[in-house]
């Protein structure tokens, strides 16, 4: 990405997450590691790789103290922020795991989280959160002792301040206490450094039980280059999977992370300058419909050069990416076509050479620029990158990289790399991964396929994973384990298929967790059930993935409403009537709300109405469960309908 620097791999030398610490703490100790502001107005501000590992060991120097035992679980319930990263590191060096979640997190997801997870103490952000977990602490007889990390704990009530601890670990390791140094020693590759619970809808997520060994094989396995002068910002909840694996790869490399948020990135992509950042699909689709925006309310010189720019990249770009190998292919191309598609990319890059270097100095770095200016790319992760999103800015020279996984898996399984950037797809499966596709029901594999020439490309079907960063399992749940791992092998839910260059591109899911563009996962059964509670709904689906919002195809009980004594003989009739509309309406407002227990992103915000019952053998399975990917395919102008006004243009 960047020169290089002499590579110490310290990730290849690192026993743990606790000694990779260590050893970025001697290695680049006098470098920055993390960068925060108080708020909006100051510059930010660092601290080195030596003070921040020196202050996690008087911190966990003084939670031992305490009596924190050895692979005990520590819940940390706080958002991205300098203290998050000090006692994360704190809790590994004392041997344990943390269980980390949101500050906003809720009073249903603290009992159930931290009971469960058996954690024995609870370091919480501010007194907003602390005042949840103290209205629960008779729930929770196994924590011991709870951390406030900022503001001044009530009185009488037994919580501890953070700094307070700090400075008792100072001097406890000035007396010369090396009881961290003991409990680093005896960490073991099989243990667990986290425990990460899903969302869910139902008040029981599951309890993702990750080792060292899992992260550590991310870690080492990144298929592109970070160095010490690199500048990382961190946007997404720094206890996501997906950015915990970037917040690791960044200590392993000696880099800087600066923490920034939705309110403060445009002006923090400014002062940070940053060469690289883990982002979502909302974000790069946000920046698209600000571009756009702003071209459209320029003078008509304005709007000329930018759509001629564009135009120009697109196909100067499209060309030179085919002539590299990295346009998709998902049927095969002959080498006839090959030939066809190489003679005609050449002639674009003559036709368009010239005007697009022009126009690409003149207008695409002025585009570059709202990113910093030094910007050498992305990965984009937790949803689906929608494909005019994506080729825009790759087109314009902001490459943005696509990668999945989950956090069962640590959680990258695929991501596209510099050299192979191939739109539609999540890129070239992860060093150390195995993948199969699988057919669903039958269980038969697709791919890799050894009767079939193309071994089974472009066939689809479930998406399998096997690797050093797949789970052990569920934490105390060995009932959902054996649902989705067997012979070491998960099964994701995603319908997918291998492309004939070799990349993964999924189609899909098969499972019922919905994930929407902002990363928040919804399970939608507890939301169905609620919605027939409705004696006027007969059937429903949710629907929402990948997209801002949740929404619902409704079927109507037309004998519920003619008892009601609507005049509707047919479902279509139904329907039609503004006054059903009202009532059906009405009633999903009222089912699925915040007030019966659903939180914001939970509930309905649009619906569309199908006019024919789902059926056994069509759209239901003989136990009538629905059939999501069919129901989904058959209604997708219904879907489309929903999302209309919130999409992007394009989209």
């Amino acid at each position: 990405m960047t020169q290089p620097l002499p590579d110490k791999r310290i990730y290849d030398r690192a026993k743990n997450i606790a000694d990779l610490y260590r050893l970025a703490s001697e290695n680049y100790a006098e470098r920055p590691a993390i960068g925060w502001r108080e708020n909006s107005k100051e510059n930010f501000k660092t601290q080195t790789y030596r003070e921040l590992f020196d202050d996690a060991c008087a911190l966990a120097t003084a939670l031992i103290e305490l009596g924190l035992g050895q692979r005990e679980h520590v819940a940390l319930l706080a958002d991205n922020r300098r203290e998050w990263m000090l006692c994360d590191c704190a809790v590994l060096l004392c041997g344990c795991a943390d269980v980390p979640r949101a500050a906003d997190v809720t009073d249903q997801e603290i009992t159930y989280i931290v009971g469960h997870s058996d954690s024995t103490m609870v370091i919480v952000e501010n007194n907003a959160v602390l005042e949840r977990v103290l209205a629960a602490r008779d729930y929770l007889p196994k924590v011991r002792h709870i951390i406030l990390m900022e503001g001044e704990p009530p009185a009488g009530s037994g919580v501890l301040r953070l700094g307070d601890l700090l400075d008792r670990g100072k001097i406890l390791r000035e007396s010369g206490d090396r009881t961290v140094e003991e409990r680093t020693a005896d960490i073991r590759g099989d243990d667990y450094f986290t425990l990460i619970y899903t969302s869910g809808t139902t008040g029981e997520p599951k309890g993702v039980a990750l080792t060292h060994d899992n992260m550590l094989s991310q870690v080492r396995n990144i298929p592109f280059n970070l160095y010490p002068h690199d500048r990382v910002l961190s946007i997404l909840p720094v206890w996501h999977s997906y950015e915990r694996v970037f917040e690791m790869v960044s200590v392993s490399r000696g880099v800087c992370t600066y923490y920034t948020s939705v309110r403060s990135i445009a002006d923090d992509l400014q002062k940070v300058r940053p060469t690289f950042m883990a982002s979502a699909p909302r974000l790069w689709e946000g920046l698209y419909a600000r571009i756009l925006q702003k071209a459209r309310s320029g003078t008509f010189i304005q709007r000329f050069l930018f759509h001629t720019a564009y135009h120009c990249s697109r196909e100067y770009q499209s060309a030179r990416f085919f002539l590299a190998g990295q346009l998709m292919d998902l049927h095969g191309r002959t080498r006839r076509e090959s030939l066809r598609l190489a003679l005609k990319s050449v002639v674009r890059l003559a036709v368009y050479g010239i005007p697009y270097a022009l126009l690409d100095g003149l207008v695409l770095k002025k585009l570059r620029a709202v990113v910093g200016g030094e910007f050498c790319g992305t990965v984009s992760g937790g949803g689906a990158l929608p494909p005019h999103v994506d080729e825009f800015f790759n087109y314009i020279g902001i490459p943005v990289l696509e990668g999945y996984g989950m956090t069962e898996t640590s959680p990258v399984l695929a991501v596209r790399t510099f050299e192979r950037r191939i739109m539609g797809t999540v890129g070239p499966i992860w060093p150390e991964t195995q993948i199969r596709i699988v057919e669903p029901g039958s269980g038969k594999i697709l791919y890799p396929s050894k009767s079939l020439r193309s071994k089974g490309r472009g066939l689809k079907g479930e998406i399998h994973a096997k690797g050093p960063q797949v789970m052990h399992g569920y934490y105390k749940n060995p009932e959902a384990t054996r649902a989705v791992l067997r012979d070491g092998w998960m099964n994701t839910g995603d319908l997918g298929m291998m492309t004939f260059n070799n990349c993964l591109k999924i189609l899909g899911r098969t499972k019922e967790t919905i994930v929407l563009l902002n990363g928040e996962n919804v399970e939608p059964q507890p939301i169905e059930s609620r919605l027939l509670e409705s004696r006027f709904i007969e059937q429903c689906m949710v629907v929402g993935q990948d997209e801002k919002h949740l929404g619902a195809l409704i079927v109507p009980c037309l004998s519920a409403l003619q008892q009601q004594g609507f005049v509707a003989p047919t479902l279509e009739a139904a329907v039609a009537d503004e006054a059903i509309q009202r009532l059906i309406g009405t009633e999903v407002r009222r089912l699925v709300s915040r007030e019966q227990g659903f939180k914001p992103f939970e509930t309905i915000q649009e619906w569309r109405f199908v006019t024919k019952p789902f059926e056994v053998g069509d759209e239901l399975t003989s136990t009538f469960k629905p059939k999501r990917h069919v129901i989904t395919e058959k209604y997708e102008n219904l879907i489309g309908e929903i999302y209309k006004r919130t999409r992007s243009p394009g989209r």
